[in-house]
Order: structure tokens, then sequence, then C-alpha cells
């Protein structure tokens, strides 16, 4: 990962990196912005001249780089960072670490009056932009290797920076786990994955269950969808219970290590990227070690149910029926609408068991998501105006994107079985809406205390896209970990 440097002067200036701000106007313009650092002479000159000759605007990741052989520095980039808030500074972070994917070091001045946190959406941007995953080193992308950021009083934004740190080491954790191939990854392969990234943090303990113990103890959700796979079904339940904590949040993710639709088999196309279908394990496990490294001091639990959903004769069939946690039956006439399942037995063990003051759940549940939503928004379900607002909050501030969905109480009917508690896979229509309200039926007495957020689309990016690399995005680590730090 990226080297990051706070300094309160430049030790070595190869390339630097100036910001520039939008100037009103009539013609959109800009100007550079006054730093904490002292550039050689002339070079704030050059510059002031420099922006308006390449017809910058100063919009948040607008970049020009200009080459200076045979001065200090060598090179020097402008960068564009708009109102200069967090969002701003995040999108100027990414687009550095694009435009000095090559370079082994750049220098970024910010201005004296810079904020912890636009120190941190810098930090954010450029670890996050300079991420990479490949399994061979054949043809390795290149990417930035240290950045020194050049502020009035580093102490003013050591933590910023420890906190950007951390966040971005965990979102690239959720994205490594969910770009893995499924060739590699099955349920074993992740819950070792998740021991492995544990070990050592105090206050944080593990227990995975394997299938002998879910079947024991009554998860016929999680055996149904993984009874088809050679590789069995494994739940993840990773406890973060530092002292003295007063609320107790648990997250449940979704963990499909590779769907193939089952008996319903998808198409070709469609199941080309499902080893992207446990995202949301990915997510709540990475937002939970997150936790635990940054000592939020609030109770997380996390519950990563996984199974691999594949075609055999020992495969559940469309029309059979399936016995829950704590015995609520559903009807499955679609083995496609998989994930409800894993899902429903993990939310009703959490509820029974656990009893939470908060339940949060995330999945790459469904295509609808995408239909109503586009790729870079997911589905949040809540019947609580309160957890939907702080959620929300958290999502904008960390950068990602999140809007609110209804839960009609007219399409409850679409759930009726005649031969089982539930049917999973209404055909009725609103795809994503109707899948929350399968899940709501088994949250109890939580159920005014439960968030689904449907996050399907925005767990992949198909190109890079400011903070974004192509591929997974560990979509949710920086908004779960935003919320937790509220609640602490």
């Amino acid at each position: 990962m990226l080297a990051i440097r706070l300094l309160a002067e430049p030790d070595r200036l190869d390339t630097l990196v100036l910001p520039v701000r939008p100037v009103g106007g009539d013609a959109p313009a800009a100007e550079p912005v006054p730093t904490a650092a002292t550039p050689p002479d002339g070079v704030d000159a050059e510059a002031a001249a420099l922006a308006p000759a390449a017809r910058l605007t100063g919009r948040a990741g607008e970049i020009r780089s200009h080459l200076r052989p045979g001065r200090t520095p060598a090179g020097l980039i402008l960068v564009g960072i708009g109102d200069g808030d967090e969002a701003g500074w995040r999108r100027a972070g990414a687009a550095i670490a694009r435009a000095a994917a090559d370079e082994e070091h750049v220098t970024v001045a910010l201005p004296a009056d810079a904020s912890p946190e636009a120190v941190r959406g810098l930090c954010e941007g450029l670890l996050l932009a300079s991420y990479r995953y490949r399994l061979t080193d054949a043809g390795e992308t290149p990417a930035l290797a240290s950045a020194d950021l050049v502020v009035a009083d580093p102490d003013d934004h050591a933590t910023a920076v420890e906190t950007a740190r951390t966040t971005a080491r965990m979102t690239r954790l959720a994205r490594d786990l969910t770009n893995t191939p499924s060739s590699v990854k099955n349920p074993e392969w992740f819950a070792g994955q998740v021991a492995e990234v544990s070990d050592g943090l105090a206050d944080l303990s593990l227990r995975v269950r394997g299938p002998a113990e879910l079947a024991a103890e009554g998860f016929g959700g999680i055996l149904a969808v993984g009874g088809g796979s050679a590789s069995g079904p494994r739940l993840v339940e990773l406890d973060w219970h530092p002292a003295g904590a007063r609320t107790h949040v648990v997250l449940v993710g979704k963990g499909i290590t590779f769907d193939t639709g089952g008996i319903s088999i998808k198409p070709v196309a469609s199941m080309k990227l499902m080893r992207k279908d446990m995202g949301g394990a990915a997510a709540v496990v990475a937002a939970t070690v997150g936790a635990a490294a940054l000592r939020l001091p609030v109770r997380v639990t996390t519950l990563a149910p996984l199974a691999e959903n594949m075609p055999s004769g020992s495969a559940f069939r469309p029309g059979d029926v399936v016995r829950h946690y704590g015995g609520t039956t559903s009807e499955t006439t679609n083995s496609d609408a998989e994930g409800r399942l894993v899902l429903a037995d993990a939310i009703s063990y959490a509820v029974q068991e656990l009893k939470p003051d908060l339940l949060v759940d995330l999945a790459t549940l469904t295509g609808a998501n995408a239909v109503a939503l586009g790729k870079r928004t997911a589905a949040l379900y809540t019947e609580s105006d309160q957890l939907a607002a702080d959620l929300l909050a958290a999502v904008e501030a960390a950068g990602e994107s999140a809007w609110r969905m209804p839960l009609p109480s007219d399409y409850v009917e679409y759930l009726g079985s005649e031969i089982a508690d539930l049917y999973s896979a209404p055909t009725q229509g609103a795809g994503s809406v109707v899948a929350a309200l399968y899940l709501r039926e088994f949250t109890g007495e939580l159920r005014d205390r439960w968030v689904h957020v449907d996050m399907s689309a925005p767990s992949w990016a198909d190109s890079d896209d400011a903070e974004l690399t192509r591929g997974a995005t560990g979509w949710g680590v920086r908004s779960l970990l935003r919320w937790l730090a509220t609640l602490a």
C-alpha cells in the first residue's frame, strides 16, 4: 500500500503537486491555492500562469502535469480541489494517484488551513485509487509508491491520516476478498482469510461453524444453498467486544462465494462475475476488523453465512421447503434467489441469540437494485427514519451512495405460501423491495432497528472512477466505519 508521510517542510521535490480552486466569474477558471509549503523560487508564478494556459476550472479531480527537466521540481502537477471539502480532496487524491502512477514519489502541498477532513479525504483518494489486484506479477500495472503531505502542523493531522490509512486498508481487504477468483475462494478459504486478518487483534474473537454444526443447530437455509457444492458451507461469527461498550451492533453479510443459480442456472454472461456475490460478507468482515483496529468503543458482531450455490444431485430444488434457524419455513421456487435464504438464517440467529441493539445486513442481493438506482447507488431499507438518516449521512460522508427505498405493506401478500410460512421469491416484480420485505419477516423484535442494504450494483466498477478501481469496490466498508464511529 502507498506510503504516506506528514511533513512541515518537504525534504524532496522530484514531483510537486499544488492544489487549484475555481475562480468566480463569467468563464470557468482556476487559481493556485496558497499552501503551507514554500515552493522554490518561480514555481508559484509558473503555476499561476499554467492554470489559465491549461484552461483549468478547478473542479475536484481535474489535473494537469507539467515537466520541468533540469529544474527543481522536475515535475509539477496542478490538481483541482473544487470547494475544498473532504469529497473534493478525495477526488483530488485519486487523480494524483493515477496521474503519478509511474512516479516513485510525489510531494503534495496543502493549504495552511487544511482541515483534518481534507487530509483524510486526500489520503483515502490516494490509497484507494492506487489499489491493484492481480494473481500474477507479469505485466504488473504501475502504482505510485509514496507521497509526502506538507501541512502547517503535522501533529494536527496524524489521527486523520491513521484513520484514512485503516479505512483504506480495510476497503482494500474487502476488494481483495471479492476480486479473488472462485477457483481459489470457497467458504472454507474465506473463513481462513477472516482468521488470518483478525489474528492478534485484542478483544476480537472468531467462531466458524462447519456443516456438522450448522446441521446440529438448525441453519437450514445455509445448508440448503451450500448443499449442491463439494465445498461445504460455513458461518463466520466475528465479535469485536471492547470493554465498556454500551451499544451492540450486528452486521450480516451475504457470502455466496460463487453463484451459478443452482438448479435455476444462470446464463453464462450472468454467471461470469459471480465471484462478487460475497461482497456483502467481505464488507462487514472488513468493517469489523477495522472497528477493532481503530478501537471504536462499540461492540460489533459480524455474521457471514458462506456457501457456494452449485447445481448437482444434492442441490436444493425449486419447490423445496427450507426450515430456517428458529423454525420459520420458506418455499423456494427459484434456487437463484439463494442469498435471502442464507441471510434469513443469520438474521434469525442474531435476533434470537445475540439480541443486539441494532441490526444491519449488506447483500449483493438483486439485479433489480441496478435497474432502480444504477451502478453507483445502493438501495437502503428500514422502518426507522432516524436509522435511515444516520446511515445515509455516513454513506455520504464516506463518498459512497445509497438511496432509501420503501417497504410497502401491500406487497407483503406476495410472500404468502400455501405449503410454508413464506414464499422466498415472488415473481410479481419490485424484486429488491420484495426481497427486503422477505428479510424483514425474520427480524422479530428488531424490526424497527433493522436496516437492509442491497448493494449488488455498486459492489463492482466496470472502469476506474475517482477512488474506485475497475473490479470490486469494497462498497460499504467506508460507510459502516463512519457510522460505527458516530455510535461510539
